[in-house]
């Protein structure tokens, strides 16, 4: 394989194709779901050996309350069950756990665990994991906004430093690449001030079937790809 030379500092991910994944199986979507949690610890391997530190990964938006009501019960079911079972694991390898999304409207036992996985990993400094979910970008935006209003911010004094500093991602750097499994060709109101200037990678590989080789070729066209910020 061509050696990855230029690597990302910050990965995002669109999660996409659980329930597709499941319905080609004849499984109900949720089963779908439980293969896509069980995905995420091959990814996190995959950034220990290229020395990426930040991965973000899209699982649950504002706009996916529209879902049927059991799958969306189920879905935070299983979510609440694999950080209590995976965290402890994921701490001992120095990853930090972080939540980008309106916590607040999630279920008690969920926001619960939420918060011991950030407690218990908060010093970790090698991978920082951050868990979009139940996370909109524009409801980010807008949510940001309101912070700066209400404390009581002019005009004068925005900047980006100052803005992205209201933003769920406050403390992260901006992302690098952006992958999207599952076919769509299209962003889904994710991280729409720190990607401006991202790479964008596009697979019809679902999510549950990204592998670390499916990893590694995103990685490797990130690396083939000059980055100009609009520079010459």
């Amino acid at each position: 394989m061509e050696t990855i030379i230029h690597r990302p500092n910050h990965v995002a991910i669109i999660t996409d194709g659980n329930g597709r994944w499941a319905e080609r199986r004849g499984l109900p979507r949720l089963k779908g779901h439980q293969a896509g949690i069980t995905r995420i610890r091959s990814i996190v391997k995959c950034l220990n050996k290229y020395q990426i530190k930040y991965l973000t990964l899209y699982s649950f938006s504002t706009e996916n309350w529209n879902r049927p009501e059991d799958e969306v019960a189920g879905l935070f079911h299983l979510l609440e069950e694999a950080i209590d079972k995976e965290i402890p694991e994921l701490h001992k390898q120095g990853v930090r756990l972080r939540h980008l999304g309106r916590l607040e409207e999630l279920p008690q036992g969920l926001q619960l665990a939420i918060n011991r996985a950030d407690e218990l990993t908060k010093n970790n400094t090698k991978i920082t994991l951050s868990f979009a979910f139940n996370y909109g970008g524009r409801t980010e935006i807008l949510d940001a906004i309101r912070r700066l209003m209400a404390e009581g911010n002019s005009p004068q004094d925005l900047d980006e430093k100052l803005f992205n500093s209201y933003l769920y991602t406050a403390g992260l750097p901006d992302v690098d690449l952006v992958i999207r499994t599952g076919g769509e060709l299209r962003i889904s109101n994710f991280l729409m001030w720190q990607a401006a200037y991202s790479e964008y990678y596009f697979t019809k590989v679902l999510w549950p079937d990204f592998s670390k080789k499916q990893f590694e070729r995103a990685l490797l066209s990130y690396s083939r790809r000059q980055r100009r910020f609009g520079r010459l």
